[in-house]
């Protein structure tokens, strides 16, 4: 994930704020508690191309010794995986 856990605190808070303010919600409960599941769902959608990047990492090591001799070129063969899988699953970046 790009941004630090303190970045993503913050646009929580600015986003819980935005939305009381502008009528969008209406908090009955405890705000603290809003901001902290606003701050899991940024992460965790934030946290989507990490994870993915991970698998095709993982799927590509298949073809290590190809890349190695050259016969693959690894970013070209990581790329094409990638929007594949983002295709497959919907996945929007």
């Amino acid at each position: 994930m790009r941004l630090s856990k303190e970045r993503v605190r913050h646009m929580a808070a600015n986003l819980a704020g935005h939305l009381q303010q502008d009528g969008h919600i209406e908090l009955v409960g405890d705000r603290k508690a809003f901001v902290e599941g606003l701050e899991h769902a940024i992460t965790d959608e934030l946290s989507i191309e990490d994870r993915l990047n991970a698998e095709v990492h993982q799927m590509l090591k298949v073809y290590e010794k190809q890349i190695e001799q050259g016969q693959v070129d690894y970013q070209k063969m990581f790329v094409m995986v990638k929007q594949k899988l983002v295709r497959e699953r919907g996945i929007i970046l």
